[in-house]
């Protein structure tokens, strides 16, 4: 079809309610303007495209249009396409890490502004800290934001029985997140990400390394990459090159803490007994996914016990029994 003719049949499309032509048709056009190296017009047109189809429509598509690739070996899937409704307040990290998730939103956003000065938003983001600190949370709020579908990599699943296989797998996945713009994760990272040098890993890996390295390195899609993982220690000195920016984790200080009990028992009604600086104090050194553990737990009690409000007995309660747990957990370390 020519330009007008495609143009046509979006407009028909749209006054017909034939949601999957006017996604084709669109597609098609956007595919075009790709050829003719507008490069700024077609990333404008892509993003309109996914904020104006939702969620349910723009999942349905890819389905259809993209299957998810699979393991050769054993069959899974090689990854995940997930959808989020998150609004950026539920995020309670530092202002500093905020700042910085909120830099990559802004830059996304006005990529078409950063190109005529011919800059690049960043593509390429590695999430370091301990586990529970919020690092995948993040990136759920990212896709939500933009509205744009997650793709949500284990890297467990990637790495098959059989090494030589790893390597392809990961240009399967890499083929995938080439064709759209998505929001991806690499979860776990550290496994593949381990140093080239450790003598106790095999040889085959460190060339599936060296492939991922390639890979991202050649990566050309639209789309925004995360890798997340808890052992940044454990990463080649090569990974690091490749990312646009670094962003730590670190465990909530006092302040945040309050605030992530206050915002996990926003559910239920508070004894006025309740003090919520002593219950910050208390749970030092505590991920925010301890202290959401530790506020349902202390609501599961108040509910058991045939009450409509918390009480501070319950929290404190909750918090010992969290804290002997963890202790048992090291102590079988």
């Amino acid at each position: 079809m020519t330009n007008s003719e495609l143009i046509k049949q979006l407009f028909l499309s749209f006054n017909n309610k034939d949601n999957d032509t006017f996604i084709q048709t669109a597609r098609e056009y956007i595919e075009r303007e790709k050829r003719k190296k507008h490069t700024i017009v077609a990333k404008g047109l892509e993003k309109a495209l996914f904020q104006t189809v939702g969620t349910a429509n723009t999942q349905r598509r890819f389905k259809q249009s993209m299957p998810i690739p699979r393991d050769t070996e054993k069959g899974f899937p090689l990854l995940e396409i997930q959808h989020f409704e998150h609004n950026f307040d539920s995020l309670i990290l530092s202002q500093d890490t905020k700042a910085q998730l909120e830099r990559i939103i802004r830059e996304f956003k006005d990529a078409d502004i950063l190109a005529t000065y011919n800059l690049s938003y960043k593509k390429k983001i590695l999430l370091c800290g301990k586990p529970g600190t919020g690092k995948t949370f993040s990136v759920q709020i990212i896709s939500s934001i933009l509205n744009i579908p997650l793709v949500y990599i284990r890297f467990d699943a990637i790495i098959s029985s059989y090494l030589g296989e790893t390597a392809g797998n990961l240009r399967k996945v890499f083929d995938f997140i080439e064709n759209g713009t998505w929001i991806v994760l690499f979860d776990e990272f550290d496994i593949i990400g381990k140093n080239r040098d450790d003598n106790h890993e095999h040889g085959e890996i460190k060339r599936v390394v060296n492939n991922f390295l390639q890979m991202l390195d050649n990566f050309k899609g639209d789309s925004i990459l995360f890798a997340a993982t808890n052992h940044q220690n454990m990463l080649d000195s090569a990974i690091w090159r490749r990312f646009d920016a670094v962003i730590n984790y670190e465990l909530p200080d006092e302040l945040t803490r309050k605030q992530l009990f206050q915002h996990y028992l926003r559910s239920i009604k508070h004894d006025k007994k309740i003090n919520f600086e002593k219950v910050a104090t208390d749970s030092k050194g505590l991920s925010p996914a301890d202290i959401k553990m530790i506020a349902i737990e202390a609501m599961k009690t108040a509910i058991l016990d045939s009450r409509d409000t918390l009480s501070m007995n319950d929290l404190e309660t909750s918090i010992k029994q969290f804290i002997a747990r963890e202790t048992i957990k090291l102590g079988n370390k």
